[in-house]
């Protein structure tokens, strides 16, 4: 069995040196590893917004909490262009204890592209909202795609809940990472990442891959066939659920809320 690596965190930590994430002619992504800011440099248009997507959720899959994302030295030829922060932040708004801030001196109030995405004109003030939002607590363990792997995904989802006071979310978890990690272990066979935060008195999950085959979710099975009813039982209990193409694979993700779960 692979080495089950886990993780408490209540803020993200680095190796203290920035790592260049991706990069074009015109556009790079730098990520400071000691900490939460990610800065985009250089002139954006839409041919380099497929790029910055990828960058910013390379950061937001590697490590858990938000993003501050520094525009402070990037210009943006076309203004349609902004909306992929928009988008990123769309995009990871149900992934466990994870979102974007901008510090965008460019951006105006009220602009369209950017929808409900934070926006602060300087850094200084993105840090500092940051810093007076409550830390999150998250857990992670790295898991390989071996049989074991649901039995330790299963354990670190009771452990949260017991720490979280989340009793009723428990057992709707356990059956949730189960069947996402079995569909690692039986279709993707790579490793991955199990994570898990509360959100008031929901339960936020996901699980990242190294396969880029999404889930497919035909609905009820037949009662004849065998198999297949892995993404059925989490749309059973799940509020609301979904797969996120990431660069080298993808992010399964749900979220379990107790008002729609039976009565004990």
């Amino acid at each position: 069995m692979g080495r089950t690596e886990r993780t408490d965190a209540r803020a993200a930590t680095g190796r203290h040196h920035e790592t260049i994430l991706r990069t074009d002619l015109r556009c790079l992504v730098e990520a400071d590893e000691s900490g939460p800011v990610v800065r985009v440099t250089g002139v954006l248009d839409r041919s380099g917004t497929a790029a910055v997507r990828d960058a910013l959720l390379d950061v937001l899959c590697a490590r858990p909490g938000p993003v501050v994302a520094d525009l402070t030295g990037l210009r943006i030829a076309d203004p349609a262009a902004r909306a992929v922060f928009a988008d990123v932040d769309r995009e990871v708004a149900d992934w466990p204890a994870a979102g974007l801030l901008l510090s965008d001196p460019g951006a105006t109030a009220g602009d369209p592209a950017l929808g409900r995405t934070p926006v602060w004109p300087s850094l200084d003030g993105a840090l500092a909202a940051l810093a007076e939002s409550p830390m999150a607590a998250v857990l992670n363990a790295e898991l390989a795609p071996v049989l074991g792997a649901a039995r330790e995904a299963r354990e670190l989802v009771a452990d949260g809940c017991r720490r979280w006071g989340l009793p009723a979310l428990a057992e709707p978890g356990t059956i949730a990472v189960t069947e996402m990690v079995n569909n690692v272990v039986a279709h993707a066979r790579t490793p991955m990442t199990v994570r898990l935060a509360p959100d008031g008195d929901q339960l936020h999950l996901a699980v990242r891959d190294r396969s880029t085959r999404q889930p497919a979710f035909a609905g009820l099975a037949p009662p004849t066939s065998t198999g297949g009813r892995g993404l059925l039982l989490i749309d059973t209990v799940a509020r609301r659920w979904g797969s996120t193409p990431v660069p080298d694979g993808k992010v399964v993700w749900c979220v379990l809320d107790p008002a729609d779960q039976p009565p004990a």
